[in-house]
């Protein structure tokens, strides 16, 4: 049993999701609808990858750990196991400095963060998450199993709706396990013809080349300022 999966992501014209084309009024308008669109699926959480947290939520701040911290007990942390709203936060091996235990973002509901983390995450790190009263599970040994962490999410936290809005490795990672059930895209009507910036779906080196991954339309609505709204089923 696992969590329906919705990746849910904005995009440039050219598929790009992040880049100095955020910056656009354009861009910023059509988040307005990002967010609202989101809502209208009433998930209990939404997730991201530790490149997107340190960037627009912790800013590379470092964690205040205890290198002669006590053992900590084996296996997973819930510190809040009925949150109304949940970050989840994969952070394979245990870098991110977070200050709190909740993160507020945009008008969303204030969430509990919850780290996904691998056997890779120091006992010093999840001393300190323990600290901080900040919930986490073990998903892998030395890289991500998405499907296990997602189980985990709905097994512990009772989350039944996730969005994934990762960097395009996570979205890939999730993608490439067979995780995702819809796609929800918006485009906003601008580009800045980068090629160093990631798009929507990447693949990390160490996962296995797959077939192209097919998918079915659902909903096509235009959006203010001439933004799109794309809604798709994954083709299994």
């Amino acid at each position: 049993m696992r969590p329906r999966i919705i990746c849910h992501m904005m995009t440039a014209v050219d598929g790009k999701i992040t880049g100095q084309f955020m910056d656009t009024e354009a861009a910023s308008i059509v988040n307005q609808e990002y967010e609202r669109t989101n809502n209208l699926y009433n998930p209990q959480a939404w997730l991201c990858g530790r490149v997107t947290t340190d960037e627009n939520f912790t800013f590379y701040h470092k964690p205040e750990i205890n290198e002669n911290a006590s053992p900590v007990p084996e296996g997973d942390f819930v510190a809040i196991g009925d949150a109304p709203m949940y970050y989840v936060s994969v952070d394979a091996s245990g870098k991110i400095g977070w200050q709190s235990n909740e993160l507020k973002y945009e008008g969303r509901p204030t969430a509990h963060i919850i780290e996904v983390l691998t056997g890779k995450a120091s006992n010093a790190y999840k001393d300190f998450l323990r600290r901080m009263n900040i919930s986490y599970i073990i998903a892998g040994e030395d890289t991500l199993n998405c499907t296990l962490a997602s189980e985990k999410l709905y097994e512990l936290f009772g989350i039944e709706t996730l969005m994934v809005s990762g960097g395009g490795y996570i979205n890939g990672s999730f993608l490439n396990e067979g995780l995702i059930d819809e796609l929800s895209l918006v485009i906003a009507p601008v580009t800045d013809c980068a090629s160093d910036t990631v798009t929507l779906f990447e693949r990390a080196d160490y996962l296995p080349k797959k077939a192209p991954v097919e998918f079915s339309l659902l909903a096509v609505e235009k959006l203010a300022n001439d933004g799109i709204w794309l809604r798709y089923n994954v083709k299994r």
